[in-house]
């Protein structure tokens, strides 16, 4: 009997060390416990880039499938999410409101160049997660200078880059044409795009025209790149102006090279709006598969698509591939999530997300998403597709490494 007991009260000892130390593992900052990780968000569903707001509602949707299936690691997401109106004023009151009042553990995808560089330094002076932001501007990978910040998609200089060498491979006398927004978004394309043509962009180049977001529209800007004689055009606009750009060129009777900027090649926002058959011949560079295309219309991956669209997102367009990348962002933070764990601090969120080697499921084949602690740009690969009229098509080797 003495022996037993001994042997229980050691057991009990063990159990309790052992307890105590999984309860001492579990470490949570501001916006998670054992039931809940609050996320936060901010996306245009009104003013002029309010075509983005498909991918905050995919968001959404995705988060409720992982929810209704248990959640991750046992919490339920809490995704607050806030319209900015692509305001970057607005943008820096939302970010305040989530992080002080709401008190989230992150603020995840908040879409575009301006509103993100209004609240790049206040988010690192808190020392909260500002992840997979909803833009390609090259300054969202600087760990060294702004550790709590990542971006996700191709960064706009590298995309541009990749234009720029297509036409001096095709065309390398083209007079090229370049409509871009004012700001630093707008910018960051056109510094891609002059750097990689180098030497030849002050001849190739005859004509930049810029627009302010608050523009009603884009008309009198194509008109004046027309006139300009231009055989090539480079298209960087946000969907509703890319729309217009398209259509007016149709009116115009301009019939250029197209290049048009991957954050507005979406079919059901851009390329209906702007009629199908005046998008014929652009070029666009993709990373996520295109719903349209019928090449990826089977299989798993696109079967499993198609349920969590019909049974979470019925309102979502099945045509529109920013239902594509909501999806998939979600997944990537999601999986984030999942590797950090019972320790849901703040610091290790971004040293979880700058540790990352993965593909997900609605990538185009050859693109990957890889981060390291010095590399905080996760996908670096594109590739060249053509619209015909009905979908994209892709052409050409994957760019990137």
């Amino acid at each position: 009997m003495r022996l037993n007991a001994f042997t229980l009260a050691v057991a009990s000892l063990v159990s309790l060390t052992v307890s105590g130390t999984a309860i001492a593992q579990k470490k949570y900052d501001t916006g998670a416990t054992d039931k809940e990780i609050k996320v936060g968000h901010i996306n245009p569903y009104s003013g002029p880039a309010s075509a983005y707001g498909a991918i905050g509602k995919a968001i959404q949707a995705y988060f409720d499938k992982i929810n209704a299936e248990g959640g991750v690691n046992g919490r339920k997401i809490s995704f607050i999410s806030l319209d900015d109106g692509y305001n970057p004023a607005k943008t820096v009151e939302q970010a305040r409101k989530l992080v002080e009042e709401e008190e989230v553990l992150m603020v995840f995808q908040t879409l575009g160049t301006p509103p993100n560089s209004a609240i790049h330094k206040y988010m690192n002076a808190k020392k909260v997660p500002h992840l997979f932001v909803a833009t390609g501007a090259t300054k969202w990978g600087d760990p060294k200078n702004f550790p709590w910040t990542m971006g996700w998609q191709p960064n706009y200089q590298s995309e541009a880059k990749i234009y720029a060498l297509h036409i001096l491979e095709n065309n390398p006398n083209a007079k090229i044409a370049v409509l871009f927004q004012n700001d630093d978004y707008g910018k960051d394309y056109l510094k891609g795009f002059e750097d990689a043509l180098g030497d030849k962009a002050k001849s190739m180049i005859i004509s930049k025209v810029s627009y302010e977001v608050t523009d009603p529209t884009v008309d009198s800007q194509m008109v004046s790149l027309k006139g300009s004689g231009a055989d090539t055009f480079f298209n960087v606009t946000t969907p509703k102006f890319a729309a217009q750009a398209i259509k007016k060129a149709a009116e115009l009777g301009w019939k250029p090279a197209h290049y048009l900027n991957s954050v507005s090649s979406a079919v059901g926002t851009v390329l209906v709006p702007a009629g199908v058959q005046n998008g014929v011949g652009i070029i666009t560079a993709g990373y996520i598969k295109d719903p349209t295309d019928p090449q990826f219309q089977k299989g798993k991956e696109w079967d499993d698509w198609v349920a969590w669209m019909k049974k979470y997102h019925p309102n979502g367009a099945l045509n529109d591939n920013f239902n594509v990348y909501g999806y998939t962002v979600a997944q990537n933070v999601v999986h984030v999530l999942q590797k950090a764990g019972d320790n849901l601090t703040r610091e290790n969120i971004m040293k979880q997300a700058a540790s990352m080697d993965l593909t997900l499921p609605m990538l185009l084949p050859g693109v990957n998403i890889k981060t390291g602690p010095d590399d905080f740009y996760p996908i670096e690969r594109e590739q060249l597709q053509r619209f015909d009229g009905k979908t994209w098509q892709l052409f050409g080797k994957v760019y990137g490494r």
